[in-house]
């Protein structure tokens, strides 16, 4: 099957521009994981802590301009929510992660089957 060159430009345009969307969504995922894994070693660092304190404890959580006291216990069932929360976000975008870097891949390899000439396209 032959093709022609300006429809094999084309085509290899529209494969780079997808393999760079990939690369941007990549370093855009990575960034919110690692965000996502700062939130989650502070709420699990913050829970460790408070697992030190007497269970009588009042506890103050910001909300706004000022701070709420609460139980020691109440704050516990929050933070274990709250790593509940971002530990199924952490491996959400960790799937994501993977599927952009097959999909880049993909890409890639596409491109260098079409620079060798063979276009055959999956």
């Amino acid at each position: 099957m032959s093709i022609s060159n300006e429809a094999l430009q084309k085509l290899l345009r529209e494969v780079e521009t997808q393999a760079i969307a990939a690369q941007q969504q990549i370093s855009l995922v990575r960034t919110q994981q690692a965000s996502k894994q700062r939130e989650l070693r502070m709420a699990q660092l913050t829970r460790t802590e408070m697992s030190s304190l007497p269970t009588d404890t009042n506890v103050y959580e910001g909300v706004g301009k000022m701070f709420v006291a609460l139980p020691v216990s109440d704050m516990k069932s929050k933070l274990d929510g709250q790593i509940k929360d971002v530990e199924g976000e952490v491996d959400g975008l960790g799937k994501r992660l993977h599927y952009l870097e097959v999909s880049q891949k993909n890409s890639k390899d596409q491109i260098d089957r079409m620079l060798r000439g063979g276009v055959g396209m999956p």
